[in-house]
Parts: structure tokens; C-alpha cells; sequence
């Protein structure tokens, strides 16, 4: 697939390449983004050049990972990067940081929403799970802004540097953005007594 660029009413989401290595690295700095996130730490030139000149385009190719650079619209100031990695047919997981700098803005929710958006028209998922590790505040602050369902929270289930740890799970279904689903969603009833 080629890569696809998306607006929202403040961001132009489009895809990082060679000229957005040094934004990228430098953005990546930032120790809250290396505590938190699944990028190396500490983060090199070398990581930031394989991310935006191998494996996003990779991934737009062969369809497994759809990556977003979060750019103002004037100047292309980055804000932040998103990536939809998909699970299975029907099921992708977002993974998101924002910049120190423009944190607090609604910025990723907003590219949250839109990439969300995009995935149940475009690529007919029916679920995009969020997990973030527990503790996580800002990044589970964005999934509920977002209108996620905390579903719970799963033990040793990321590995952030080395070390497995638990992290808390949610889900946005296309009925949650008022879409349909490709297959009817049945929620649990209450069972008879």
C-alpha cells in the first residue's frame, strides 16, 4: 500500500522519511518517550535512520504497520508520531508519543481519532487496542480522550527494555465513532437466573 497522508483540523498526519530522520532522533530524546515507549534507549542516529528510511516504509508496503509523523500544518513543526501495527485481519493496535514541547494539546488524541477512523473505513478492522504500561498516565489519559474502553490490565505483557512488564489494555470499536462493523458486534447479555 502506498503511504496515505491524513488532516485533521490542526495536524497534517503524513508518513517520516530520510528528511525527517534528524526531527525524529532529536524528538527522541526526550527521556519521557525512551521510559515509556518500545523505541530503543538509549536512542541512536542509527535507530532513528532505520526507523524512517526501513521500517515505515516497510510497513506501508507490506501493509503490517502504518506510521504518521504528527505535523503542524505551518512550517511541519513534528508534534508526534503514531503507528497502527495491525494484529490480525481485523484488529490493529495503536502505539503514539507526542513531543515534550507540544504535550498537553490534544494533538495525539486528535491523530488517534483520525487514524482510528481511517483503519475502520479504509482497512474494515472492527477493534484497535490500545496498551500502554501501567503507570502510564499521559498515554492512558489520550486512549480515554480518545473514547477507549479500559478492558483491564494484562500481566507481563510488553517487554519495555529488557524487562517484561504489566500493561494496561483497551479497545475503540467502529460503533464507539458511530461506524458500522464488518460483522455484527454481539455485547455480552445479562444471563438468566
Amino acid at each position: 500500500m502506498e503511504p496515505v497522508m491524513l488532516t485533521t483540523d490542526r495536524l497534517l498526519m503524513r508518513t517520516v522519511g530520510q528528511k525527517d530522520t534528524d526531527t525524529v532522533y532529536e524528538a527522541a530524546q526526550d527521556p519521557d518517550i525512551q521510559r515509556w515507549t518500545t523505541i530503543p534507549s538509549p536512542y541512536l542516529r542509527e535507530h532513528a535512520h532505520s526507523f524512517t528510511e526501513e521500517l515505515v516504509p516497510e510497513g506501508w508496503q507490506n501493509g503490517s504497520m502504518f506510521t504518521w509523523g504528527l505535523f503542524l500544518p505551518e512550517g511541519e513543526e513534528l508534534v508526534g508520531m503514531l503507528g497502527l501495527t495491525m494484529r490480525s485481519m481485523s484488529e490493529a493496535e495503536v502505539g503514539f508519543w507526542g513531543t515534550k514541547e507540544h504535550r498537553g494539546n490534544g494533538y495525539v488524541t486528535e491523530a488517534v481519532l483520525a487514524a482510528a477512523r481511517w483503519a475502520f473505513v479504509q482497512l474494515s478492522i472492527d477493534r484497535v487496542e490500545w496498551r500502554a504500561e501501567v503507570g502510564n498516565k499521559p498515554s492512558r489519559a489520550v486512549a480515554e480522550r480518545a473514547g477507549f474502553t479500559l478492558e483491564g490490565t494484562l500481566r507481563s505483557a510488553i517487554v519495555q527494555q529488557g524487562v517484561r512488564r504489566d500493561c494496561w489494555v483497551g479497545s475503540l470499536l467502529p460503533s464507539d465513532l458511530a461506524l458500522p462493523s464488518t460483522a455484527p458486534y454481539l455485547p455480552p447479555r445479562d444471563q438468566p437466573a
